[in-house]
C-alpha cells in the first residue's frame, strides 16, 4: 500500500460527524469487511471525502413491547421505535444489536437505521389486549426515542398521545433537548403521575461532548431541557451515565450540581460498559482523538473490570469492581447527597389505565 493511499484510507475511516471511525465486520459474518486502497486514492484530502449519509430502513416488527428481567434492572417493559441510533455515541452498549443483522456496531450502527413505522398502531394493540396488565412502559430501553430522525417522523409522539390516552405510565431517558417537543403530552400525564423523564449527562465538556456523542444535544441544551421539563410538572431525573474512568468521573460533582440547578429531582449514574465489539470501536475512537489518554482511559476501565475491558457479570456490569470503582460510587453518593438531600420520587401510577371504551369491541389476545 503506498503511503498517500495509507493516508487517504486513515481519513476516510475518520468519518465526518460520526462517532465510531470504522466499520468493521461484526461477530456473526462469515465474511470480513475490507476498504478498497484504490478508491481511498481518490480523496487527497480530507475536505474531498464525501458524507455519510443515514439510511432509515423498514423494521417489519411485529410488536412494540418487550420484556427485560435481567437480574440488575429487574424486571421492565420497554419499548423501542428505532434501532440503531444517529446519535453515534461511541460508547454505546447498543451497538452490538446491529451485528444480528449482519451489519457494523460501528458506522453501520449510526448510519442504518431500522424504523418501526407502525409503532403507535403496534402499541394501541397491545393495550387493547385484555392480556395486558399496566405497568410502566420505558421507552429508550435500547436506543434514544428522541434521537434526529424522530423530529421528522414523530413516532415516539405519537406513542405518547396512545400512552396518554390508556393512561398507561411511561418513563423516557434521552440524551436530546427534542423531548421538549412533547411537553404539553408530559406534563398533562406528570399532573397525574403518569410520566417521568430521565436526561443522561455525560460530560459538561462541549469538545469532548461533540466527539464522543457527535448527534446529541450539547450538554448546556440538556440542563435546558430539565429546566423546561421541570418548570412544567413533569418529573425530571439526571444519569450521569456512562461514567468513564479516566475521562468523566472526575466531572460528577459538576454534573449533579448544574443538574440540581436546572430542576432535576434526583440522579443515577451507570459506569461505562463496553461489551463485544464496543470495546475495539471505544478503544479506535481514543486512539483516533485522544491518543495521548488512550492508555490512561483503558488502564482505568481494566482496573475495575477485573483486568479485562468488559465484565458481563450481572452483579458487577452497572457498577465495576475494586478500589476505583469504589471511590467512584463514593464520590456521586456524597454529592447526590448534597445536592439532592430530599429524594423527590412517587413511583408513576397505574391504577388509572382504561381502554377507550369505544373500542372494546376491537380487543384481541
Amino acid at each position: 500500500m503506498s503511503e498517500k493511499a495509507r493516508k487517504s484510507l486513515d481519513l476516510l475511516l475518520k468519518t465526518k460527524g460520526r462517532g465510531a471511525v470504522s466499520n468493521q465486520s461484526g461477530r456473526f459474518n462469515k465474511t470480513q469487511r475490507i476498504y478498497d486502497v484504490t478508491d481511498a486514492d481518490y480523496y487527497a484530502d480530507e475536505n474531498e471525502i464525501p458524507s455519510l449519509k443515514t439510511e432509515f430502513l423498514v423494521d417489519s416488527a411485529k410488536s412494540i413491547l418487550s420484556r427485560n428481567d435481567s437480574p440488575d434492572m429487574g424486571k421492565m417493559v420497554s419499548m423501542n421505535v428505532y434501532r440503531g441510533c444517529e446519535h453515534g455515541c461511541i460508547y454505546c452498549y447498543a451497538r452490538p444489536t446491529h451485528e444480528y443483522f449482519n451489519l457494523s456496531a460501528g458506522l453501520d450502527f449510526e448510519s442504518k437505521i431500522f424504523v418501526k413505522y407502525n409503532a403507535p398502531e403496534l402499541l394501541r394493540k397491545e393495550l387493547m389486549k385484555r392480556s395486558w396488565q399496566p405497568e410502566v412502559i420505558m421507552t429508550s430501553g435500547v436506543t434514544d426515542c428522541y434521537q434526529p430522525i424522530e423530529r421528522k417522523l414523530q413516532l415516539t409522539r405519537q406513542c405518547l398521545q396512545v400512552l396518554a390516552e390508556f393512561k398507561n405510565p411511561v418513563a423516557l431517558i434521552t440524551k436530546n433537548f427534542l423531548v421538549t417537543r412533547d411537553v404539553d403530552i408530559l406534563s398533562k400525564m406528570a399532573s397525574e403521575n403518569l410520566a417521568a423523564v430521565t436526561l443522561s449527562v455525560t460530560t459538561l465538556d462541549d469538545h469532548l461532548g461533540r466527539v464522543m456523542e457527535p448527534r446529541t444535544s450539547t450538554p448546556k441544551r440538556r440542563l435546558e431541557a430539565i429546566r423546561i421539563l421541570s418548570e412544567a410538572g413533569v418529573p425530571v431525573f439526571v444519569n450521569v451515565a456512562p461514567i468513564i474512568p479516566g475521562l468523566t468521573d472526575h466531572e460528577i460533582p459538576r454534573i449533579l450540581e448544574a443538574a440540581a440547578k436546572a430542576g432535576a429531582r434526583s440522579a443515577g449514574n451507570v459506569v461505562v460498559r463496553l461489551p463485544h465489539s464496543v470495546k475495539d470501536l471505544f478503544s479506535e475512537w481514543l486512539e483516533t482523538n485522544f491518543p495521548e489518554k488512550k492508555e490512561k482511559v483503558l488502564s482505568a476501565i481494566r482496573d475495575i473490570r477485573n483486568g479485562k475491558l468488559y465484565n458481563a457479570d450481572f452483579a458487577t456490569r452497572m457498577t465495576g469492581t475494586g478500589a476505583r470503582a469504589d471511590h467512584i460510587a463514593e464520590v456521586f453518593q456524597i454529592f447526590k447527597r448534597k445536592y439532592f438531600p430530599k429524594q423527590d420520587y412517587h413511583p408513576l401510577r397505574t391504577d388509572l389505565f382504561k381502554r377507550p371504551s369505544d373500542q372494546l369491541s376491537f380487543e384481541v389476545d
